[in-house]
Parts: structure tokens; C-alpha cells; sequence
């Protein structure tokens, strides 16, 4: 059996929030089925560029797939190490997360044509997301903006 060449990389995504109405952006992927039989479902993120910031690649990736714009970072939901095989390579991705605030009334406008931004309820999106690794990311956004909210209050 061939060994696999290992790949790294530093991803940075968001978890886009509209507080208000108890919502979470996620993109779904059209004509894609994830290794559960349904549907891709996911959360904006991609690699880190040379030269640039997690928290900058954050906001140009949520920008970027999901046609996002005037977001604030509420808080760091930190870092996790991801591991997957793809098409031949072993691959270890970096991610970092935020949590996110969209401006009230933002409907998300979907430049990339590979995603299509959604709104979805908390449970909904927990139900939908594809990988564990996003499930996890939600968690923490979630307690994230319950003690930011209860901090406000």
C-alpha cells in the first residue's frame, strides 16, 4: 500500500450569528453529497494567504462564499487540528474559528456559485452541518454568544 504525502495548511472561518433572530449562516453545496448521504452543508472558511491575518482570512472568506459584508468578531472560538485523506494526499488543516455578528437584516448574496448561504435556526444547523469538526465549532459559538450575551445583560 502506497504512502500517503502529507499536506498542511492554516484555514480561518466564521460563525456567522444573527442574534436577534436566533440564526446561523451556513452553506449549502449544491449537487454535493456529504459521507452521510445528504446534502453538503458547511461553514465559511478557507486557507490562510501568505502574509495575512487569521481573523482577516476569516472575514475574506465568509465575504467571499457567502456575499457577507460589515461583519464584527465577537470573540476567538480558538483552534483545532483537523486530519483527512483527499485524492491521494494526507491532509492536516489548522482551522481557527470566530464567532461573528452580521449587521441586522443582512441577506447573505452567495459569490462563489459552488455555495448557497443559508439561514438556519441553532438546531437546524447542528442537525445539518456535514462534519463533526463544524458541529464542534457551532458548540462553541453558541456557550460563546450565550456568555456574551449574558455579560450585556
Amino acid at each position: 500500500m502506497k504512502e500517503l504525502s502529507t499536506r498542511t495548511y492554516t484555514a480561518a472561518g466564521g460563525v456567522v450569528v444573527d442574534g436577534a433572530a436566533g440564526r446561523v449562516l451556513v452553506l449549502l453545496r449544491p449537487g454535493c453529497t456529504g459521507p452521510n448521504g445528504r446534502p453538503e452543508v458547511r461553514l465559511p472558511k478557507g486557507h490562510v494567504e501568505p502574509g495575512e491575518g487569521r481573523r482577516e482570512a476569516a472575514l475574506r472568506e465568509v465575504h467571499e462564499e457567502a456575499g457577507v459584508a460589515g461583519l464584527k468578531i465577537v470573540v476567538s472560538l480558538g483552534h483545532q487540528r483537523v486530519e483527512f485523506d483527499h485524492q491521494g494526499h494526507h491532509y492536516i488543516r489548522d482551522e481557527y474559528y470566530y464567532l461573528m455578528t452580521a449587521p441586522p437584516g443582512t441577506e447573505p448574496r452567495g459569490h462563489e456559485e459552488q455555495w448557497q448561504p443559508e439561514w438556519l435556526s441553532w438546531e437546524e444547523a447542528l442537525q445539518q452541518l456535514t462534519f463533526e469538526a463544524e458541529r464542534e465549532w457551532l458548540r462553541r459559538a453558541r456557550a460563546a454568544e450565550a456568555a456574551t450575551t449574558n455579560q450585556d445583560t
